[in-house]
């Protein structure tokens, strides 16, 4: 027990030993602390990750590295220096009950007496014990002794009145507290201590509570944004490609147009350029015929004449209707139609996906109770509901609403059971795809990794991507997916498909279905029908049940991390069940 310090030592106190600081740190918000004591209560935080000031409350993502502060070494040194020269000549010191008899200079209270009602040193409490022949009742030395004292008769407290709850002398119980229910003092205490035990226990339990559901938030809120960046940066590279593809396609369409262009001008440059020539022949004789009409020389006329009768023939003449309106327009229309076209179906496309989005934000919740301790979010669509603490009313699973067993079937794997891991009792038929508990025991050769207390078997395949499949189960079964580390070996909750944090399952029987993880069960209303279909996205960390009839009926959905490959696996929980892979 630390002892009591002055004022002017509380700056150099310890807030958790409550004593003078011993090896002095100053952590990042300016709070002094023993070494050994900071670092004893960030050692049971580091499962959290987080470290926080036992004072403030100020936390630190990384555990800060602490260092010894030497001024305040110093200071605590020379406090501790006077602490010890004051004990060594017994002289009170801050914090100590002074002797009532000492006179100038007060030592250090030994011993209170509950009759003279007076604290003694050691030396005047030698000299009480001789004066007195009779021995009085003394205590350690106490500084609130005239609390333990009855003001109405001047008396020690030794008795508890439990009609008005309050301590009295033994005159009181004759007086203004006669007939009351009275005990004593020791006796009362006693009681009050189970008491106070049994309301710690309590303080403890919610603490504890409290904090799984602190770091399930913590972890619901990281998961949610993750699963946020991850999605904006799908989008961005998804946008990014698809912009990439755009410009390609312009590219394209700019060098075609180019081209077409070139070809075109070189076309029309060979047409002027026969015209040109044509022209230049026609007035060359244009100018010949102008001058031959200005001769006098009849002779020279009629010889001339004859030559110009007819034009010069062109055999060009046909190339040259040339279409001088040719344009690009039909070009341009193609791809503003195609703009118009693909601005409309991308428009379609993102309302519809926004509707489901928001749809799904707007039905599914987190499930939350009191039993519950898994980090992870289970994401259930069902009328049922349980109601969240108010501190987690505002947080909300984005999940995307159920889509139709075609688009699930694209995902669809192909399963067959491994019977290196089937119980002795289990029978795998029709090509390791049907799995059926019988009374006989089969000739499975010894394997390290056969179940040989549950009812279990798993398939050979994994999956780590987007996966889909549909069995057919009768009688009572589980079906589950799970980790390949999951025990193999005796009946404890570490072997049995849900009852750990390895494995998922899904139970159904005649009279019941429930889901169940880390041992922790969901009841489900029941759904008609023996055919379901099991969707896994891993990436994702979804999980999600269907129930297939005419219809298709989600059963329950799980939210989570998953961090090693998964297996499907089965359970037959009655003789004669069994479960087929479709």
């Amino acid at each position: 027990m630390a002892e009591a310090i002055s004022q002017e030592e509380e700056s150099f106190t310890c807030p958790l030993c409550l004593d003078l600081l011993n090896d002095p740190v100053t952590i990042p918000c300016g709070h002094n602390f023993c070494m050994r004591c900071i670092e004893g209560c960030w050692d049971q935080e580091d499962q959290k990750g987080v470290y926080s000031c036992p004072l403030c409350k100020h936390t630190f993502t990384t555990r800060p590295v602490l260092y010894k502060n030497p001024l305040i070494a110093e200071m605590v040194e020379k406090i501790r220096k006077t602490r010890i020269q004051a004990t060594t000549h017994n002289y009170a010191g801050p914090g100590d009950v002074e002797c009532d008899v000492c006179t100038g200079k007060k030592r250090r209270a030994v011993k209170s007496c509950l009759e003279c009602l007076v604290s003694y040193c050691e030396t005047h409490f030698k000299v009480h014990n001789e004066a007195t022949p009779r021995k009085h009742s003394v205590i350690d030395a106490t500084g609130q002794l005239q609390e333990m004292i009855c003001t109405h008769h001047n008396k020690v407290f030794e008795i508890f009145c439990r009609t008005d709850q309050s301590c009295i002398c033994y005159l009181c119980v004759m007086d203004e507290h006669k007939g009351h229910d009275t005990v004593t003092a020791a006796e009362e205490m006693n009681n009050k201590q189970k008491q106070l035990g049994q309301t710690q226990r309590r303080f403890q339990q919610r603490i504890q509570e409290r904090e799984k559901e602190l770091q399930e938030l913590r972890k619901a809120v990281e998961t949610l944004k993750s699963s946020a960046q991850t999605a904006v940066e799908d989008s961005e590279r998804i946008f990014t490609e698809m912009i990439h593809s755009i410009e390609r396609r312009r590219s394209e369409v700019t060098e075609l147009i180019r081209a077409q262009e070139k070809a075109e001008v070189s076309r029309a440059e060979g047409l002027l350029k026969k015209l040109e020539q044509e022209i230049a022949e026609l007035k060359r004789r244009d100018d010949e015929l102008e001058q031959l009409s200005h001769t006098e020389d009849h002779i020279h006329f009629l010889k001339n004449m004859s030559s110009f009768q007819d034009l010069p023939h062109s055999k060009d003449l046909p190339s040259m209707t040339f279409n001088q309106t040719f344009s690009f327009e039909a070009g341009v229309a193609l791809v503003s139609s195609l703009k118009v076209e693909l601005e409309e179906k991308l428009g379609g496309i993102f309302k519809q996906e926004v509707a489901k989005i928001s749809a799904a934000v707007a039905h599914i919740e987190i499930i939350k109770s009191s039993e519950y301790t898994d980090p992870e979010i289970l994401v259930r669509s069902t009328d049922r509901k349980e109601v969240l603490p108010p501190y987690m009313s505002d947080v909300q699973a984005v999940f995307p609403e159920p889509v139709t067993r075609e688009k699930l079937l694209q995902y669809s794997c192909h399963f067959t059971l491994d019977p290196n891991t089937a119980h002795g009792k289990l029978h795998l038929s029709e090509g390791n795809r049907r799995v059926e508990w019988i009374a006989e025991l089969q000739s499975y050769p010894d394997h390290p990794e056969r179940f040989d207390g549950y009812h279990q078997v798993l398939c050979r395949e994994g999956l780590s991507g987007h996966c889909y499949w549909e069995v057919e189960w009768s009688r009572g079964v589980h079906i589950a997916v799970s980790y390949k580390s999951i025990n193999r070996k005796g009946g404890g909750a570490e072997c049995g498909f849900g009852c750990n944090n390895q494995s998922w399952r899904l139970k159904l029987s005649s009279s019941s279905f429930s889901f169940r993880y880390i041992n922790k069960e969901t009841k489900l209303p029941l759904v008609a029908g023996s055919r379901i279909g099991v969707y896994v996205d891993h990436r994702a960390g979804t999980l999600a049940f269907y129930s297939i009839t005419d219809t298709m009926t989600l059963m329950h959905r799980v939210q989570t991390t998953f961090t090693h490959t998964l297996y499907p696996g089965f359970t037959c929980i009655d003789p004669r069940s069994s479960v087929k892979l479709l």
